[in-house]
């Protein structure tokens, strides 16, 4: 179950691209346990928030706090050091390398600790079996719901305090965004703590404690997970019905 503790808190975040203003003030807070998905149509900007978040973009301004301690202008690797796990949107697997070598090299930065990578590897097999059938199998010879599975897998190898997911279900047939959505909640149950960016916004808030809606940059509603399924303008311009 969730606790009251903020785990990731943004205040007032502003993120430029160039001349152009992609996030306005944006505020938010992920508690530890947390499955929070942010929704909104394609270019609101979801994605510049996660890379803000994770030290890809600099903000033009406010501030980020993880687990009580800034990281507004920290490098991207000691953001990843400190527990913040990404898993971006289209994937990114590296094509040419084996199924295992893109798993263990999501384990940078624990490296030292290989018992607890080679058991880490184990339960991520046992969670997608896909993946150890096809562990020799280079990645770029996967199907896209495989090469989810494979990036999800990735960012658990950085053993994540707080997991980044971008558009998840991006590409994907139902059946397997049905697939993926459940290992995202069962991570949730087993602890994991989740900012699930997704447009998706049915499937998203169907496992999700609470949500954001993003519009052109900025936060124009936030509630729990239940009452944004319920709310009369979310269902007609995110829901289709």
């Amino acid at each position: 179950m969730p606790c009251n503790e903020p785990l990731l808190s943004i205040e007032n975040l502003s993120t430029r691209y160039g001349p152009i203003q992609a996030l306005h003030q944006v505020s938010l807070e992920v508690n530890q346990g947390e499955l929070v998905a942010m929704v909104g149509a394609n270019g609101a900007g979801k994605t510049t928030l996660l890379h803000t978040v994770s030290g890809i973009l600099p903000p033009s301004g406010g501030e980020i706090t993880f687990d009580g301690q800034p990281i507004t202008r920290m490098a991207s690797h000691r953001i990843v050091g400190a527990g913040i796990c990404h898993v971006p949107e289209g994937r990114q697997v590296f094509p040419p390398l084996s199924v295992d070598d893109n798993l263990r090299l999501g384990a940078h930065a624990v490296r030292g600790e290989k018992e607890w990578v080679e058991s880490t590897l184990g339960e991520i097999y046992e969670l997608f079996p896909i993946l150890r059938e096809r562990a020799k199998q280079t990645a770029g010879t996967l199907s896209g719901g495989q090469q989810q599975m494979l990036a999800i897998g990735r960012a658990l190898l950085g053993r994540p305090r707080l997991l980044l997911l971008d558009e998840p279900s991006m590409g994907l047939a139902p059946l397997l965004v049905e697939e993926i959505f459940r290992v995202i909640q069962g991570l949730n149950e087993r602890g994991v703590t989740i900012l699930l960016v997704e447009q998706n916004a049915r499937a998203a808030l169907g496992i999700a404690d609470r949500g954001y809606v993003l519009e052109t940059g900025r936060v124009v509603l936030s509630a729990s997970a239940e009452e944004l399924l319920a709310d009369e303008a979310v269902r007609k311009a995110y829901l289709g019905y």
